[in-house]
């Protein structure tokens, strides 16, 4: 009975697949009836059973169907492995979103202690008015005294200035470290004794800065004497590196300016590399590469030209506001226009493409900065006359040497700026 149920089924089962399927199921069900009654019967004559005998039987029944689950199985493999790339995708994601938000967090800690020195300050009145420097108090009172024919003089120690190559006054610099929003100390009554005396130390210097040649030397003085137990602050060190510029100015003799110069522009690369964020730091990173290009070689004005540019560009970009940054760079676009025949070749072979830019790029900039700052100083109306001149404006020109003229030669810088003025008015007349 046995073997005539196999021979029946093998013979259905090569005719073709799906008959073979639906006959295997029917032979299963048939043989698992056979199964149990045949063991009731053994039960009752005590045989034993033969259990592998039967199971092999039952697996040659299902071989085909285990077949066709096997390529059903590789795709549904190949599906969960593409789910897990995309879940693995958003849990990525989500770990970036938190990370950021406790950057964030961070962010907000450290600025409520601040917000709350601020809001206890105002309320006892003394933050409350914008501080202006002893600078553009000078310069508002030049004009004014000029306007009104008075016979007096802001005192050139009142009102020095940083003189030289870039030299005009911004904007922040007698501003307080809260007023600025750059300093990353604790607020007051959460300061450490170090970090107070860092406070009062880079208070103390900014308003050295502002006086006269010897404030200016004691500024340096005192910097260099703490240069070793806070030269890793940001803070401190762009005011070194503005030491050196005023150090630079001050002196004559070459030797000492180039080394002033070369200290200036590490210190200030350093506190770049403290605080990529901060525009002072590239500020005055781009000013000591002006400064070196009094002695470069062509090749090295160049590429100091180049820095200059990338640092004055990022620095605007993080301050706005302040009008310095813009006469800074329409000095730069002024010079590039100027550039000589043999430069711009020497530009071309280091750089391939050399920089370029026309008096019409630093007549903006130039305009822009007196936009933002009326009769900002001497030197950007002498700059914007030139412009005007190059570009054929004759009376456009005209009109800025009369009010660079009304702006009495205070500083060094102005006394600098009368001399170019001078020589511009005698081509102009001409």
């Amino acid at each position: 009975m046995w073997l005539d149920l196999n021979r029946r089924i093998n013979r259905e089962m090569s005719h073709s697949e799906n008959k073979g399927l639906i006959l295997g199921i029917m032979a299963g069900a048939a043989g698992i009836s056979l199964v149990l009654v045949w063991y009731h019967k053994s039960r009752k004559s005590g045989a034993t059973v033969n259990l592998p005998a039967f199971l092999d039987l039952r697996s040659r029944f299902h071989y085909v169907d285990l077949q066709n689950e096997t390529h059903n199985e590789q795709g549904t493999v190949m599906a969960l492995q593409g789910r897990q790339l995309q879940i693995l995708e958003k849990l990525n994601g989500l770990l970036l979103s938190v990370e950021e938000l406790k950057r964030e967090v961070k962010f907000l800690k450290e600025a409520v202690p601040k917000l709350e020195e601020v809001v206890r300050d105002e309320l006892q009145g003394k933050a409350g008015v914008r501080q202006i420097s002893p600078l553009h108090k000078a310069t508002r009172k030049r004009r004014a005294e000029t306007a009104y024919g008075a016979t007096e003089t802001t005192s050139s120690e009142e009102a020095d200035s940083e003189g030289g190559y870039i030299t005009a006054h911004s904007d922040t610099e007698g501003e307080s470290e809260e007023e600025r929003g750059w300093i990353s100390l604790p607020a007051a009554s959460a300061r450490t004794e170090e970090e107070t005396e860092l406070f009062n130390l880079l208070q103390q210097v900014d308003s050295l800065h502002c006086g006269s040649d010897d404030d200016k030397k004691e500024s340096f003085r005192l910097l260099l004497e703490k240069e070793e137990k806070y030269g890793n602050h940001e803070g401190f060190l762009w005011r070194l590196a503005r030491a050196y510029g005023d150090m630079f100015e001050m002196t004559t003799d070459v030797e000492e300016k180039k080394k002033y110069v070369a200290n200036g522009k590490i210190v200030a690369e350093k506190a770049i590399q403290l605080d990529t964020m901060s525009a002072d730091s590239h500020q005055w990173f781009a000013i000591m590469c002006g400064y070196m290009s009094e002695f470069d070689s062509i090749q090295n004005k160049i590429k100091n030209g180049c820095l200059f540019k990338e640092h004055v560009d990022k620095a605007i970009e993080l301050k706005p506001q302040d009008p310095f940054l813009y006469y800074l760079n329409g000095r730069w676009c002024y010079s590039v226009a100027q550039l000589s025949w043999i430069e711009k070749k020497v530009a071309a072979t280091l750089f391939g493409t050399p920089p370029t830019s026309t008096v019409q790029e630093a007549l903006q900039n130039f305009l822009k900065a007196e936009e933002m700052h009326p009769g900002y100083s001497k030197y950007n109306y002498v700059y914007l006359a030139k412009c005007y001149k190059d570009l054929g404006q004759r009376s456009n020109a005209m009109k800025y040497c009369d009010f660079a003229s009304s702006l009495l030669p205070v500083t060094n810088e102005d006394k600098e700026a009368q001399k170019d003025l001078e020589a511009l008015l005698l081509t102009l007349q001409l």
